[in-house]
């Protein structure tokens, strides 16, 4: 499934979301593409999408959570990479 949070996150004049999968990074790259997410987006385990792709991304079957939920969700799953581990 793929999950997407708040855009809570300023940066650029912007403001941003997570993305994430917590089945695979493969389901994950696959659902940015469609979104039409630049692959530079991609941060670890997740992408940093704009707050105007959040609609998009949910009308394409991203379930919103929070951001809490995104992190237990990708810890749950083997999937969370933390700065620390790189």
């Amino acid at each position: 499934m793929i999950y997407v949070d708040r855009p809570l996150w300023p940066a650029h004049g912007r403001m941003w979301a997570h993305l994430v999968s917590d089945v695979s990074y493969a389901e994950l790259h696959a659902f940015a593409e469609l979104l039409g997410a630049p692959r530079r987006g991609f941060d670890r385990d997740h992408y940093d999408i704009p707050a105007e792709r959040v609609p998009v991304a949910i009308w394409l079957g991203a379930r919103q959570v929070s951001t809490k939920e995104i992190a237990t969700r990708l810890r749950a799953a083997g999937l969370r990479r933390p700065k620390h581990a790189q």
